[in-house]
């Protein structure tokens, strides 16, 4: 098992900044990739980036491309989203996910094995 706990979320202005935390615990070990998803209010889940947990390489949707940044500490076993300029449509309840398959694209909810429990971020105009 993997726990997930996010952290960072809370209110900002639109154009500026918030860096999201994931703080992974117990089997780490067994984690392929992290993933940052979130959930507009009436929406489904979607996908924002993955990060490799071994090596480093991200990929991201192409709507946050330049603004989004995935990055990870495999020292302190944390993953991050820093988010800058932000718009009022970023507003959602973003996650944290750990998927523990190689073979899998990590772009889809149900391939990711664990979830955090989210941190709402609201942008106000």
């Amino acid at each position: 098992q993997v726990q997930l706990v996010e952290s960072g979320g809370g209110l900002v202005q639109a154009g500026g900044s918030l860096r999201l935390s994931c703080a992974a615990s117990g089997r780490t070990f067994s984690v392929y990739r992290m993933g940052w998803f979130r959930q507009l209010p009436g929406k489904e889940r979607e996908f924002l980036a993955q990060i490799m947990w071994s090596g480093g390489n991200t990929y991201y949707v192409d709507s946050v491309k330049g603004r989004f940044s995935i990055s990870k500490d495999n020292v302190k076993n944390m993953a991050y989203l820093q988010m800058n300029s932000l718009k009022p449509e970023d507003t959602a309840v973003y996650y944290c996910a750990a998927d523990s398959s190689w073979s899998t694209t990590g772009t889809a909810v149900n391939e990711y094995d664990y979830w955090g429990q989210g941190t709402q971020v609201t942008v106000s105009s």
